[in-house]
């Protein structure tokens, strides 16, 4: 079994998540990294790269490994589905906190000056780049007052996740402080659980093979969660978001049933679910 260096400390966990099972089915699989390569058509440096967490592997990689090791690859993707996610979310969040730079326009406009006239054409050369430098300053200055007007903030989640009876009109999310929020008692999805041909339904979704992983969001995790409830297991409040708390839920119920405990549910749990 390989001896893998340790991930990065930064490392998104869900990334992490993804990489620690590929390195568990290349282990087990008893391939080097070449024979790996020479299986999937990825190089072998790219899978140092991939296994080492220092890039993520695409999405074809992902199947290309899962063929050459005979795994089936609906969970692969599926980690690999939340992975880029986090992974896009970080790249942003790195771009983001990066200060601007402003061009050094004005100083070059300065030693210009101080070295004496200067040619018509060099003149013009510098008036086009400071008008450009002004243009694309003063349409970030318009994006960020527009989202600011708009009281848009990308590191705040959006209300309307929680589906509820009805939708919220804008003005009166912006008007009510954060305390005049819907009470956290009231559930946002009703639990109905019925038992229809020898199976559990919540009366939420009839699925028995949607793929959902944490920061999945709708009827079908709201369903799951109902399903949990009824086998005495607390996911936490029934609102639909695939969180820590349903995480933890769906692990508790995969090792009742002597399943791959890795909390994300597909059509094996659904199955432990609505029996």
């Amino acid at each position: 079994m390989s001896r893998w260096a340790a991930l990065p400390a930064e490392l998104d966990p869900r990334v992490r998540q993804l990489v620690v099972r590929l390195r568990r089915l290349k282990d087990h699989s008893g391939l080097s990294l070449r024979q790996l390569a020479a299986r999937t058509g990825y190089s072998q440096k790219s899978w140092e790269r991939y296994l080492g967490g220092r890039s993520l592997p695409p999405r074809e990689a992902v199947e290309a490994l899962a063929r050459a090791v005979d795994e089936e690859p609906t969970r692969l993707l599926a980690l690999h589905e939340v992975a880029a996610e986090a992974w896009r979310n970080g790249r942003r969040q790195a771009t983001a906190g990066e200060p601007e730079q402003e061009p050094l326009v004005t100083p070059a406009s300065l030693s210009d000056a101080a070295t004496g006239p200067r040619s018509p054409g060099r003149s013009l050369r510098v008036a086009l780049v400071a008008g450009a430098v002004a243009l694309v300053l003063a349409l970030s200055t318009a994006v960020l007052l527009v989202v600011r007007l708009s009281g848009g903030d990308p590191a705040q989640p959006a209300s309307p996740l929680v589906a509820t009876g009805g939708q919220p009109s804008p003005a009166a999310s912006a008007s009510s402080p954060p305390s005049a929020s819907a009470s956290p008692s009231a559930p946002a999805y009703t639990c109905r659980p019925e038992r229809v041909d020898g199976h559990w339904y919540a009366g939420l979704s009839r699925t028995r093979d949607a793929i959902l992983a944490s920061g999945h969001a709708g009827p079908e995790v709201a369903e799951a969660q109902c399903l949990l409830r009824r086998a005495g297991i607390s996911p936490g409040v029934i609102d639909g978001i695939f969180g820590p708390a349903t995480e933890r839920a769906v692990r508790q119920v995969q090792r009742r049933a002597g399943l791959v405990v890795d909390g994300i549910i597909g059509p094996h749990t659904w199955k432990a679910l609505r029996q």
